[in-house]
């Protein structure tokens, strides 16, 4: 699968409504941003997995960041079915990503 890199406007239609998607908010600024997004590259460049990625830019996507109550960042929440089901705050490593989306298939 792809990153998608998504706007407030085409949030909705990029979020999977059967599945998992991977929903990493963001911004250019941050230094733990900067150093997360090759994990989440490294991760979807494995492509042995069924997870939607999308990145939220929270600079210019303000309204999503705000519905999902985002006031540190890189969140990132996963979505199943649609909805909201977990949120994890801060740096990952890989294998804490992995098993953060793992518990939540």
């Amino acid at each position: 699968m792809a990153i998608h890199n998504v706007t407030d406007n085409t949030f909705n239609n990029e979020l999977q409504s059967e599945g998992l998607s991977l929903v990493n908010f963001w911004a250019p600024w941050c230094g733990p941003c900067r150093m997360f997004a090759p994990i989440i590259e490294a991760y979807d460049a494995e492509g042995n997995h069924d997870v939607k990625i999308l990145k939220v830019n929270v600079d210019e996507n303000p309204q999503t960041a705000a519905q999902f109550g985002i006031m540190g960042i890189p969140a990132t929440i996963i979505f199943k079915d649609g909805e909201p089901v977990d949120k994890e705050v801060g740096l990952m490593s890989t294998e804490q990503l992995k098993r953060f989306i793992a518990r939540n298939q």
